[in-house]
């Protein structure tokens, strides 16, 4: 898990349009399911900082769209859109174009998707000034996972970075909902 990790870092810093060559669909597998615990490591670390500007007051969590879905959809809905949906959908129209940007500006559009990606998440809040002004924080979390969804995009191919989304938001929402159950 350190040598993706550290590999995945090195790749953020300089990215680059180099897919992996000679790697088996098993090998493939295999980093994807590395880098779950990646995602959810980061993600975590940046939720703990999420929590700690909620209990400081300065948002709460009670207007996230998550606990509206949670209320107002059966759990299969809510698990089919956020497993298999948003994770296809997403990645079709964020980490899909990646590849068709030239060597020039693909820097650019790597980083540009992952921001844009982050915050299209914005919506997931109820949009006042003071959301607005937290955002960048309150996004960082998809914007920092965007990245490693576009390193895997990248590196082995769309097929695999929806296949790391869906085992993200699985890993995220399943136990949500079926404790809510």
């Amino acid at each position: 898990m350190k040598l993706l990790f550290n590999s995945i870092l090195n790749y953020v810093k300089n990215p680059r349009l180099k897919q992996l060559k000679h790697v088996t669909t098993s090998q493939k597998l295999i980093i994807v399911f590395t880098a779950i615990p990646i995602c959810i490591l980061l993600g975590l670390g940046f939720g703990l900082f999420i929590g700690a500007l909620e209990s400081l007051g300065l948002y709460s969590q009670d207007s996230h769209a998550i606990n509206k879905l949670m209320e107002e959809e059966t759990p299969f809905t809510i698990i089919f859109t956020a497993v298999i949906m948003a994770p296809v959908i997403e990645e079709l129209i964020f980490r899909g174009p990646l590849t068709l940007f030239s060597t020039k500006y693909f820097k650019i559009a790597f980083y540009l998707m992952a921001i844009l990606f982050g915050y299209v998440h914005i919506f997931n809040f109820e949009i006042t000034s003071q959301i607005l002004l937290l955002s960048p924080l309150l996004v960082a979390p998809q914007i920092v996972i965007g990245l490693v969804f576009g390193y895997i995009r990248v590196r082995l191919g769309l097929t695999y970075s929806m296949l790391l989304h869906a085992c993200y938001n699985g890993i995220l929402i399943i136990p949500a909902v079926l404790l809510l159950e």
